[in-house]
């Protein structure tokens, strides 16, 4: 874990369970509970075993609590044109496996994603006969069954995801029990992270940038222990940038607001959190609103200095990689 000042940009590498050091009684740790699904599934059009294998990565539902209807991506999409049938895999890629589940594509949206109806409430059942965990792409294999486990947070409890708020993967059991004896409170918002999370910055000027949208929750309790802790001069700790922005997508006049929706709230300098005093994140690329969110709680030089010392240092990116926590 690199610790960084946010006022003077003075580094440091400590291992991760030092964060207990850096946290006093009376602070609040806010997490992200998401937890991630099944997302990836495959298939063959019309179910020939001959057909060209159709990739799906489920994004939002689109008619919850039945969750037959999704938004999806498709690869290839120009196989599938509304009116196709696609029967899916099983997870051992076989048609014949016994799933037997297929979906129909519905219509295609204006952003290039689809819109697919499965035949089947029992999403559950759908998930274990035919879903993949959506391993990022630069994990160059395939998802294994243990894969369901490793790649949750420990606290993982709403299931919606397609990536897992990596900040959290750092926690185990043992290092939050030792934080609530020391004092520090926690509590849970919720943002399903989808694919738009990793959508790079293309546009010379950041105000033009298309922000993703994702579904979110702030509990009446998580918003009355935010407000609470600022009162007692405590301080609020943010696992993660998906965290942040759920917080900061409920903030008014400095206080947290309970609600739920969907944000694409794009947060990048000059902007300063309102409800926000320290945070942890895993590193991030260039040209990401990641890295740009975590300027907003340093100046763009030192956040782009510290991450040359993590570069000298070895340290690891991406979503198994190290973490920064601003102090």
């Amino acid at each position: 874990m690199m610790v960084m000042d946010r006022q003077s940009g003075e580094c440091e590498i400590r291992p991760f369970c030092d964060i207990i050091q850096f946290l006093k009684p009376g602070d609040a740790m806010i997490f992200n509970d998401t937890k991630v699904i099944n997302a990836r599934m495959y298939g063959r059009k019309n179910g020939l075993a001959d057909a060209a294998l159709i990739e799906v990565l489920l994004v939002n539902p689109l008619n919850p609590p039945g969750r037959r209807s999704w938004q999806c991506m498709i690869k290839p999409g120009k196989r599938v044109p509304p009116g196709s049938r696609v029967r899916l895999l099983d997870r051992e890629g076989t048609l014949d496996g016994g799933s037997g589940h297929w979906f129909e594509v519905r219509e295609r949206f204006e952003d290039g994603t689809f819109g697919i109806e499965f035949d089947t409430d029992d999403f559950e059942l759908l998930q274990e006969r035919c879903g993949h965990i959506p391993l990022p792409p630069y994990i160059r294999r395939e998802d294994q069954l243990g894969d369901r486990e490793r790649y949750q947070t420990v606290y993982a409890r709403e299931p919606g995801a397609v990536a897992a708020p990596t900040a959290g993967l750092h926690f185990t059991n043992g290092i939050l029990a030792e934080l609530d004896a020391k004092g520090v409170r926690r509590s849970a918002v919720t943002l399903h992270v989808g694919p738009g999370t990793f959508k790079p910055v293309s546009v010379e000027d950041v105000r033009e940038h298309r922000m993703h949208s994702e579904r979110y929750e702030l509990s009446p309790a998580t918003a009355e222990l935010v407000n609470r802790t600022h009162a007692d001069g405590g301080r609020v700790l943010a696992v993660g940038t998906t965290s942040v922005r759920v917080l900061e997508s409920c903030a008014a006049d400095g206080r947290a607001t309970s609600g739920s929706g969907n944000t694409d709230i794009f947060i990048y300098p000059p902007y300063r959190p309102q409800l926000v005093d320290m945070l942890l994140t895993n590193f991030h690329l260039p040209q990401s609103t990641l890295i740009m969110l975590v300027s907003a709680f340093a100046s763009r030089e030192k956040v782009l200095s510290a991450y040359q010392l993590a570069v000298r240092e070895k340290m690891r990116f991406f979503s198994y990689g190290d973490c920064m926590l601003l102090v």
